[in-house]
């Protein structure tokens, strides 16, 4: 199931002290989660005896009946492939340790005990129990010496190895899980029996999410529930699993029933992450028993949601937040470039009436107010072609005069046809070279008016056509400076929606306004108009006809630059994602595409000119994306 694990948070029923009752509970919940292919379930702290038994952890009865309860967990799981991990008081060398206790095939294969005990307002741990800090032993059970300390990990295999901490552990300073995770460990259990105030869960949350980030891996939690002692606090069952600083599944506390909840965590994209994205090999805790695990259960069918657009918040809020923060970054960086060659410097852009240069052009507009630049310096020129379109056309125009630019039209037709006749080529034979004359031409009547007015090419390419080389090489392919460099196509028509929304201009008399103006761009089909249009006049040669739907190849981009999974994974991601959308032929078909289009166009990425960073995904060969022009692509379409 390519990296995928299925883990569980239970939170049972327990009745304090009743060690059969807690029991039976487990040993249900366990089976529950052994039938949905469950590879590891976690039960909140001392769930055996439940957490809130106090002077009763010193009573035989209850500790003897621990050990019963573990011999029978253990016979259960004998025929069962997930690993069970439970909350127990285990004596070892006359100490008495609050422990996590980790089962599997039959047999107890560690024993984890809490490190740091809170003993302060409600707490008295030390009353009981002996800290489990820096330990590394083993402990003998039932009559087996099993491995017993806090410094075990568990590996399943290439992908998932695991740690364990008991609640208190992962509100010191230093977790135990840090170290873990420098020993390893991508996912960590907690059992926990953190009790419920104003504002806690929010607190616990924080630190849930954070510790996930920072060990770039998965943190489950679980915590006792309500059926604990209510006698001074409450408990209210408080479950999460977060995934490198997201949670992706989180229960509803206070449930008076006994509950699992269950997410898939993708190990292998943990595992990437920290190999690519991060300073973690710097970090290596030494000293460590691992302990190897055969016949864990992974799931056969993924219950997990997969973001069709990766790159688009789905969060409406979000995505707001997400736009401005982008484009501030976009016109910052155009800002420092501008300050930087000097204060007389005119920025040039040419303006198609398409999404890009219409991206481009409205972030140039913005920096020049920030700066107090004069709108003259801004010259935006239109130069239309034998595929522009009268739409395209007008709104070109329309933009480049209400946002006040110094508007410029200059036909490349002529000189198109003339180069055709210097070249041999047949203007009726619309072919590559068709096409990319005039691609060439645009970019040097820019870089030529750039010259004449002392200014600067503005680049208009996104993210997108620089993954699939879809520029013509040496035309607009090159700039000076390429705001739009890492923004890709899917975020595009966001960025130019937030600016419309944002849009104080009104309509004049029969005029639109701006954002009238700027929604018709946002629905004019993608194309680079290159080819004439069709018998009505309308655009006829569509980019995601021929290349394949952006929103396929955003995600293609996405999935292989950050986690570098195989074709099949990526395809079945994507298939699950485009969920009757797309059919699963069409899209092995695009991904080929896709794959051949990133390799081979890989030296257009090689001298791409200056501009920002925006998130975390991009291609620029000076810092995110090194890569041999002439790298095979065989293993990649083939994995």
């Amino acid at each position: 199931m390519y990296g995928f694990y299925r883990v569980a948070c239970a939170v049972p029923q327990v009745k304090v002290g009743d060690v059969e009752f807690n029991t039976n509970e487990i040993v249900k919940l366990a089976v529950k989660a052994e039938n949905k292919n469950t590879s590891v379930v976690v039960f909140p702290e001392l769930s055996i005896t439940g957490y809130s038994c106090a002077d009763l952890f010193c009573q035989s009865p209850l500790l003897d009946a621990v050990n019963q309860s573990i011999r029978h967990i253990c016979k259960v799981s004998e025929d069962l492939g997930v690993v069970i991990i439970v909350g127990a008081p285990l004596f070892h060398i006359n100490r008495l340790y609050n422990c996590a206790v980790a089962i599997h095939g039959g047999e107890v294969i560690g024993v984890v005990p809490k490190s740091y005990l809170p003993n302060y307002k409600e707490y008295y741990e030390k009353r009981w129990f002996t800290p489990g800090h820096n330990t590394c032993d083993e402990l003998e059970l039932n009559g087996d010496l099993v491995p017993f300390g806090d410094q075990i990990v568990f590996q399943a295999d290439r992908y998932l190895t695991f740690g364990i901490e008991v609640c208190e552990d992962f509100w010191n300073v230093v977790p135990p899980s840090s170290y873990h995770t420098m020993a390893g460990a991508n996912v960590i259990f907690n059992l926990s029996a953190s009790n419920d105030l104003v504002a806690k869960a929010d607190y616990r949350r924080n630190l849930v999410v954070n510790q996930s980030a920072r060990c770039i891996g998965a943190y489950v939690y679980t915590s006792a529930g309500v059926h604990e002692s209510t006698t001074d606090v409450v408990y209210g069952g408080h479950a999460m699993i977060a995934e490198n600083g997201t949670i992706i599944a989180e229960n509803k506390r206070f449930n008076r029933k006994s509950e699992l909840m269950y997410a898939d965590l993708d190990c292998q994209r943990l595992t990437y992450t920290r190999l690519a994205e991060s300073s973690y090999n710097d970090n290596i805790a030494s000293n460590y028993q691992i302990v190897h695990l055969r016949g864990i259960n992974q799931p056969s069918i993924l219950n997990r949601y997969i973001d069709p657009h990766p790159f688009v918040p789905s969060n409406p809020e979000k995505r707001s937040e997400n736009c401005e923060e982008i484009f501030n970054i976009q016109t910052a960086g155009l800002a420092k470039r501008l300050e930087h060659i000097g204060p007389n410097v005119k920025s040039v852009i040419g303006i198609s009436g398409g999404l890009d240069s219409t991206l481009a052009l409205l972030v140039a507009h913005r920096t020049y107010k920030m700066l107090n630049k004069p709108m003259k310096d801004l010259i935006a020129v239109t130069m239309p072609g034998f595929g522009t379109t009268d739409r395209t056309y007008n709104n070109a125009v329309e933009l480049c005069k209400k946002l006040g630019a110094d508007f410029r039209e200059i036909s490349i037709k002529d000189a198109c046809i003339g180069h055709f006749k210097d070249i041999g080529q047949d203007p009726t034979v619309h072919d590559i070279t068709y096409e990319n004359v005039q691609a060439r031409e645009r970019t040097q009547v820019l870089m030529d008016v750039a010259n004449k007015e002392g200014g600067i090419v503005i680049g208009t390419g996104d993210l997108s056509e620089i993954a699939l080389g879809w520029s013509t090489y040496n035309g607009d392919h090159m700039s000076m400076y390429a705001v739009n460099c890492s923004v890709p196509k899917t975020l595009i028509k966001y960025l130019v929606q937030w600016v419309a929304d944002h849009s104080n201009d009104q309509k004049v008399e029969a005029e639109r306004s701006l954002k009238e103006l700027l929604y018709d761009v946002i629905d004019t089909p993608i194309s680079p108009e290159l080819l004439p249009p069709d018998e009505a006049g309308e655009i006829k040669q569509k980019t995601e006809e021929k290349i394949g739907p952006y929103e396929l190849h955003d995600f293609f981009l996405y999935h292989t630059v950050k986690y570098g999974p195989s074709a099949e994974k990526i395809c079945f991601l994507a298939a699950e994602a485009f969920k009757d959308k797309y059919e699963f032929e069409k899209i092995i078909e695009w991904h080929q595409l896709f794959v051949k289009r990133f390799f081979s166009q890989q030296f257009k990425r090689s001298c791409i000119p200056d501009g920002p960073k925006v998130g975390t995904i991009a291609l620029s060969p000076r810092g995110d994306w090194r890569m041999p022009s002439d790298a095979c692509p065989d293993t990649w379409l083939n994995s």
